[in-house]
Formats: C-alpha cells, sequence, structure tokens
C-alpha cells in the first residue's frame, strides 16, 4: 500500500471536505494518509517519494486559494525537476466564471512542467452541476486508490 499526502487549498471549505473523504477512502483501501491545510515544501518533499493528492479550489480570476499559494511559489522557485513524485489531482471550480477550476488547472501545469507523474486523469467538479462535490469525488477516489497500490 501506499504513503499518501493530500494537500489542500481550500476557501469555503468544500475542497477540505473533498480531502477528507478521500482521506477516509484511501485509509480503507489501506493506504497510509495525511491530509495538509496549509503545507509547506518540506511537507511536500516528504512525500516526494511516495504519493500525492492535490484538492484544490479556484478563486478570483482563476487563481488558487490564498492557502495553497505558498506551497505553489516554493515549488514553482525552490524545486526543479521531479520525476520521482506522483500524483492525482482534484479541482474544484465553478463554470458559470471565465476561469473554471484555474487553480487546480494552474497547479497540474505546474506539476507536469516539473515532470511529475499524473496517475489518473485530473477530476474537475463544477460547483453548478455539483453542489455536493463528494458526491463526484469519492467514486472518482475509489478509482485512483488501485492505481497507486
Amino acid at each position: 500500500m501506499a504513503r499518501i499526502g493530500i494537500f489542500v487549498g481550500t476557501v469555503y471549505g468544500n475542497a477540505l471536505l473533498v480531502a477528507e473523504e478521500a482521506e477516509n477512502i484511501l485509509r480503507e483501501h489501506g493506504h497510509e494518509v495525511k491530509v495538509f491545510e496549509e503545507a509547506s515544501l518540506d511537507d511536500w518533499m516528504a512525500y516526494r517519494n511516495d504519493v500525492i493528492l492535490v484538492v484544490t479550489s479556484t478563486t478570483g480570476q482563476g487563481q488558487l486559494p490564498e492557502s495553497l499559494i505558498p506551497l505553489y511559489g516554493a515549488l514553482r522557485d525552490n524545486v526543479g525537476y521531479q520525476p520521482e513524485v506522483r500524483y492525482g489531482l482534484i479541482a474544484l471550480g465553478d463554470s458559470s466564471y471565465e476561469h473554471f477550476c484555474g487553480g487546480g488547472r494552474l497547479f497540474d501545469a505546474q506539476l507536469q512542467e516539473m515532470g511529475a507523474k499524473r496517475v489518473g486523469e485530473v477530476l474537475e467538479i463544477d460547483a453548478t452541476e455539483h453542489p455536493e462535490p463528494e458526491v463526484i469525488s469519492c467514486p472518482w477516489v475509489e478509482s485512483w486508490a488501485s492505481l497507486v497500490s
């Protein structure tokens, strides 16, 4: 089983709820899981040889939540090529805004630029269609759990 760090960027708590549900599902699959609400670069680096799940909402004009900006900046400015990183990504957004899931797409692009290997497809959840994001995320996490074993 895998050791998984869940890195969360949330504003109103929906991304954290999704992350906590993911934590429960992944533990049921036998994985060792820890959720980071305001992660540091050291937290990230501790999981670079394991598995990372990023769960983030989007704010303003397609930006990351304040809680995730320091980690994103540290990765961009201080970390180079990281092909050992395996990750999944759940992006929350609202399609009535121009930059739907922009925060998640921004983080995914950064990880791809660093050479990280995405496990599975990015899950984008539209708040307009799914006001309870965990209804969509839980089945995705169930499938993703088997990909990281």
